[in-house]
C-alpha cells in the first residue's frame, strides 16, 4: 500500500508532499496504517471535502491511497477536516 499526501496553503503558500509505503515501514507502523484508514472511512469518503465559507491562509490536506488496484484521492480543507479523518492526517504529517 502507498498512502501519499501533499499539504499545501499556509501563510507562506508553500507545499510539502510525503509518500508512505508500507513495505518500508515497521511492522507496527505498517499494521497502524490500514486501521487509521478503516476508522476515517477513507474509501466513502468524498474526492473534495471543503469549508464554507472559505479561509485564507488555512492548510488544504490532499491524500492519495494506493491499494493492489484501488486509488482513491481526497482533498480537504484545514476548516473542514472530519474528526474521523484527522489521526490519519495527524499520522501522515509526522512523516512530513
Amino acid at each position: 500500500m502507498r498512502v501519499s499526501l501533499e499539504r499545501s496553503g499556509g501563510f507562506a503558500g508553500l507545499s510539502k508532499t510525503t509518500t508512505v509505503e508500507t513495505d518500508n515501514l515497521s511492522p507496527s507502523e505498517a499494521s497502524q496504517l490500514p486501521r487509521l484508514l478503516e476508522a476515517a472511512n477513507f474509501y466513502n469518503l468524498p474526492e473534495q471535502i471543503t469549508a464554507s465559507p472559505t479561509q485564507p491562509d488555512r492548510f488544504q490536506y490532499t491524500v492519495t491511497v494506493e491499494d493492489e488496484d484501488q486509488i482513491h484521492t481526497v482533498t480537504v480543507s484545514e476548516a473542514a477536516l472530519p474528526g474521523t479523518l484527522r489521526p490519519l492526517i495527524e499520522w501522515l504529517k509526522s512523516k512530513l
